[in-house]
């Protein structure tokens, strides 16, 4: 094992293999260990590695026709034998490109500020284009007078369809921690080439397939769909799934051969193939998987297909383009920068019992698609553009149900903030049609409450301060974005008594004031808040405690390659503006979970689409209650922000002087990637990572994190997988004091 390429030690009870190629592999970076093994005969690499309850597992590589392929996927339970649920599979990879365009509506706030829209400016926001759909062929229509996007229209020529191929001869084996990477090069998908990777984890029956690919073509916008074909009807007989009601149905194989895949609804985007003595699950990343849309109807993101009398394949995919023509505009796809390395990735878990026990097993790593309830801590998120009272007046009563809300109740929120006011209602009357829209909405939004569900009448004003904002108050407040000439700031109205007229930013910030409330900018750096709030860091506004940030909406600009979510238009804009404001007595800036989404129900996927905020809360505030108590810990950054997969119910930083710790309590699905630390001196920001990837699935650990606090402003940490998956906390002062509720 000295040499950097030799054959694998041989395996003695391997079966011969019928016409196979010639394998060598490097295994230079491959280090044995218990429960985790590579070993080889001739031309056959067996990867064997224990798995949940007692349950080992085992991959047999091989090399036919210069293509990796999967000799066997079998299973052995604690007192049993081997048990084959899939052999001779082949990956196989489809990818569909196009070009990648700035939107007007990024290009609209731009000129607001002044800014030309010159090929630099525009290259530097395409990337992070929202309305974008590049496989739509024009992409404009005769009733919009201005195209959603600048460059068009599309022309066919610019969408590639393309099937991998391969050119292989050898592999390479990685020891990560307690993770082994088996990595085969010579793939080719059309303008993308790299390599296969299969990844397996010591401790849980997961498995990863990625195509690793890079292009040089610039602008490439694109989508995936990925599986393994060859498994055998006389080992998995029938796959099953629960549809978007919830109901379990399958499909029996035995009927005629397939000839293109067939997407399935399947709820939760699980699907599962099963036999006699095992089954196999197959479905996406919960959230890198998803582009942002404006909806999250479920499109079908697994698929199979029969291929042969005895042989079908199973994977994940994208859909081409919404189903409704209404949101057919927005569709933006991955991003591929040139030489970026795009992991497109396809899940397994094989497990030894039946379809619903596999599916269960599989939904663990998602908490059943809930955010889990933690003592002490309540979930909340912002942002719905329901139409909600429009809707209910139009259905006759104030106390219908909406399924909206029965749906985010089904995913465990304690806390929704509701953005009427956006195209329905009357958000720039003045007054009397407005404050009649708000008293309905406010009584709506209490009827809708319960003892541990509170719906929030806020809103998206977006008025005068720059860029798309929420804001937040702790009680029903009447106010108007119009102040007419000669119209009080503040005024008693007869039949709602208070109300605020705004006309500057002087009056929002003076209304803020008066009632208590906060603001935070909507997707930042993209639609309508593209150049913000970088353009207003210098106001008085910004320079603020009642600002508390940006919102966490990371699906705008996904790229695959990329470790953490959101990377540049959160996480580098609060840096920015903690390490500008570190010298000054503000309260740091956060990152807030944040959805903006639309109209929705129980039969949408709503689950990758939502982060969420754990506020630390003992309850809920009742619909007829102040609201302060959120607000407050809001204000105090006393919450931490997660996709799901991952919680930090206890974090503190201890010690004082040059002498810090981080002290993080933290629970997981997914195996970690990293952990990290990351800090501004007011100048700079820097980071210590630390490598997670020797924990198993499944695991609860205390980190403790030194660190010399010496030039340091401030610091926040963060917990990502390997998955993608993340959550984190807000960033603390070193020289003030910690929230209130760290513990």
């Amino acid at each position: 094992m000295r040499s950097a390429v030799i054959p694998i030690v041989s395996l003695l009870f391997t079966a011969p293999i019928a016409a196979a190629d010639p394998l060598t592999c490097d295994v230079a970076n491959y280090k044995p260990m218990a429960g985790l093994e590579a070993l080889s005969e001739a031309n056959q690499l067996t990867v064997t590695w224990r798995g949940q309850d007692e349950a080992d597992l085992r991959m047999r590589y091989g090399i036919q026709e210069r293509q990796p392929i999967v000799r066997e996927l079998a299973i052995r339970g604690p007192r049993g034998s081997w048990t084959p649920l899939g052999e001779n599979l082949r990956a196989e990879y489809d990818v569909t490109s196009g070009v990648r365009r700035m939107s007007e509506q990024q290009a609209a706030p731009l000129r607001g500020l002044g800014i030309e829209l010159t090929k630099d400016v525009i290259d530097r926001n395409r990337w992070f284009a929202f309305w974008d759909a590049p496989l739509l062929v024009p992409g404009m229509r005769a009733d919009q007078p201005t195209p959603r996007n600048i460059g068009l229209p599309r022309k066919p020529d610019e969408i590639r369809r393309a099937h991998a191929s391969f050119d292989t001869a050898s592999c390479s084996v990685k020891t990560d921690g307690s993770r082994l990477e088996v990595e085969f090069p010579g793939l080719s998908i059309g303008i993308f080439s790299g390599a296969l990777r299969f990844t397996v984890y010591r401790g849980t029956n997961l498995i990863r397939m990625d195509a690793v690919a890079t292009t040089s073509e610039p602008w490439v916008a694109y989508k995936y769909e990925g599986g393994l074909q060859g498994f055998s009807t006389d080992v998995v007989s029938r796959i099953a799934w629960r549809d978007q009601g919830g109901h379990r149905q399958q499909y029996r194989f035995g009927g005629v051969t397939n000839d293109a895949r067939v997407s399935v609804r399947a709820a939760n985007r699980v699907l599962v193939a099963e036999g006699p003595r095992g089954s196999v699950a197959v479905f996406p990343p919960p959230h890198t998987f998803f582009f942002t849309r404006e909806v999250e109807t479920n499109l079908g993101y697994v698929w199979y297909r029969k291929d042969q009398e005895n042989r079908f394949g199973l994977g994940v995919r994208q859909a081409d383009g919404e189903d409704v023509a209404e949101y057919s505009e927005n569709f933006a796809l991955y991003n591929a920068p040139p030489g970026t390395s795009q992991r497109m990735a396809v899940y397994f878990y094989a497990g030894a019992g039946d379809a619903d026990a596999t599916r269960q097993a599989a939904l663990a790593f998602t908490h059943g698609d809930v955010f889990k309830a933690i003592p002490g801590y309540k979930t909340f998120v912002n942002h719905f553009h329901l139409r909600f009272t429009q809707r209910l007046r139009a259905g006759g009563s104030l106390d219908r149900q909406t399924e909206d809300l029965a749906a985010m109740r089904a995913l465990g929120l304690n806390i929704v903030g509701l953005s009427d006011f956006h195209g329905d209602l009357h958000p720039d009357d003045p007054g009397p049609l407005r404050f009649k829209d708000w008293k309905d909405y406010a009584e709506a939004s209490r009827k809708a409450s319960d003892a541990d569900f509170l719906v929030t009448p806020w809103e998206e004003p977006s008025a005068y301060f720059g860029g798309h904002y929420n804001m937040m108050f702790p009680k029903l407040v009447y106010w108007s974005k119009v102040r007419k000439a000669g119209q009080p700031f503040k005024e008693n109205d007869s039949a709602y008594g208070t109300v605020y007229h705004a006309g500057d930013e002087a009056d929002v910030q003076q209304l803020l004031d008066a009632e208590n409330g906060y603001w935070f900018h909507a997707h930042p750096r993209t639609k309508g808040t593209t150049g913000f709030p970088d353009a207003v860091l210098d106001k008085p506004w910004v320079k603020n405690d009642r600002y508390l940030g940006v919102a966490f909406k990371p699906g705008m600009g996904m790229d695959l390659s990329e470790p953490r979510l959101c990377e540049w238009r959160c996480f580098d804009v609060t840096d920015t503006m903690n390490n500008l404001f570190a010298a000054t007595s503000l309260a740091p800036k956060y990152i807030i979970a944040d959805v903006d989404t639309y109209k929705k129900g129980p039969e949408d996927d709503l689950y990758p689409a939502f982060p969420v905020n754990y506020l630390h809360l003992d309850r809920v505030p009742g619909a007829e209650d102040d609201w302060t108590p959120i607000l407050k810990v809001l204000r105090e950054g006393d919450f931490f922000v997660t996709t799901g997969e991952i919680l930090i119910p206890r974090y503190h930083v201890e010690g004082t002087g040059r002498r810090r710790t981080i002290s993080a309590d933290v629970e997981w699905t997914f195996p970690l990637e990293f952990v990290e630390i990351v800090w501004g001196d007011g100048k700079t920001v820097d980071r210590q990572i630390v490598r997670a990837t020797d924990l198993p699935a499944f695991g609860t650990r205390r980190f403790t994190l030194p660190f010399d606090a010496t030039g340091k402003a401030w610091i926040r940490f963060a917990v990502w997988d390997s998955a993608g998956n993340g959550a984190f906390v807000q960033p603390i002062k070193l020289n003030a004091r910690e929230p209130s509720g760290a513990r």
